[in-house]
């Protein structure tokens, strides 16, 4: 049996970090990315035949095309590509500073369209292949201070559900990963905020602000077994299209969700109001 070869972004900490350690423990080909790939040598250091570790600014897209290229050259094709380079920021909506917010959304969302657009001319030509588009909780709701990073998320959740659609009919398939905390340094040392707070948001996102947040430590979730789950989950028949990671993520999603129908129905009378009116004789289709 051929090994599958992976190519993760992101890896010089948490899930990436685990997850690349999983994945060569599993016996795959692994192409680990970091933006500094000296900060690889001692995940990839047991597996000289099965391992590269490679520099990769996702939003250089030079370097994006490089890495697949020598990916594909070292180990014949590229199978699943995990998107799980970004990083945190907190703001108010009014507070968000456009650069701050324009390099969060070329990280988060534009550095992983550059990676799909790369790796998948050759998928689609194999007929094989599978997207993994790390995204978040915070991808199917908001909350104070997330709203540049949730809508970040949002925009990875509508392209996944477009890319799926269009994939399925080359026998590729895409897996939205939805983690809930995980205990990593997401927010710690990898949360970005505002450099310019406004006073009068305090009471409502201070607590949420870099250096105020004290959950760092703290999260449920096991970076370790989320990574063997991703594994898992790709290695499927049926993988999920949305793959929600701790008990957290459920509990949360769930209320969401029971939330969003809740509204739905209330006011489901009103939403069908604006339907045209039938001609004579029409009956409504159902």
């Amino acid at each position: 049996m051929t090994k599958s070869t992976w190519l993760i972004t992101g890896c010089s900490s948490g899930l990436g970090r685990e997850l690349a350690r999983a994945v060569l423990a599993s016996g795959a080909n692994a192409i680990v990315t970091a933006r500094n790939s000296d900060t690889l040598a001692d995940i990839v250091a047991d597996y000289p035949g099965t391992a590269r570790a490679l520099s990769l600014d996702v939003t250089d897209r030079d370097q994006v095309l490089s890495v697949v290229s020598a990916g594909i050259e070292t180990f014949g094709s590229i199978d699943v590509l995990v998107n799980n380079a970004g990083y945190a920021y907190r703001s108010a909506v009014e507070e968000g500073d456009e650069r701050e917010v324009t390099d969060l959304f070329a990280t988060n969302f534009f550095g992983a369209v550059s990676m799909i657009k790369a790796v998948l001319p050759a998928m689609r030509s194999r007929r094989h292949g599978c997207i993994v588009n790390v995204s978040s909780i915070g991808g199917r709701f908001s909350g104070p201070a997330s709203g540049y990073y949730s809508a970040t998320k949002f925009a990875m959740e509508g392209l996944s559900d477009a890319l799926r659609k269009e994939l399925g009919a080359f026998g590729c398939k895409v897996v939205l990963v939805e983690p809930g905390a995980l205990r990593t340094d997401f927010a710690g040392r990898s949360l970005h905020g505002s450099s310019k707070p406004i006073a009068d948001y305090e009471r409502v996102v201070g607590h949420r602000r870099v250096g105020a947040d004290k959950s760092s430590g703290s999260e449920r979730g096991d970076p370790r077994k989320a990574a063997e789950a991703i594994i898992s989950a790709v290695a499927a028949e049926n993988a999920p299209f949305r793959l929600l990671l701790g008990s957290d993520a459920i509990e949360i999603i769930r209320n969401e969700l029971t939330g969003q129908m809740d509204e739905l129905e209330r006011w489901a009378l009103l939403s069908v109001s604006i339907d045209m009116d039938e001609a004579p004789g029409v009956e409504r289709a159902r």
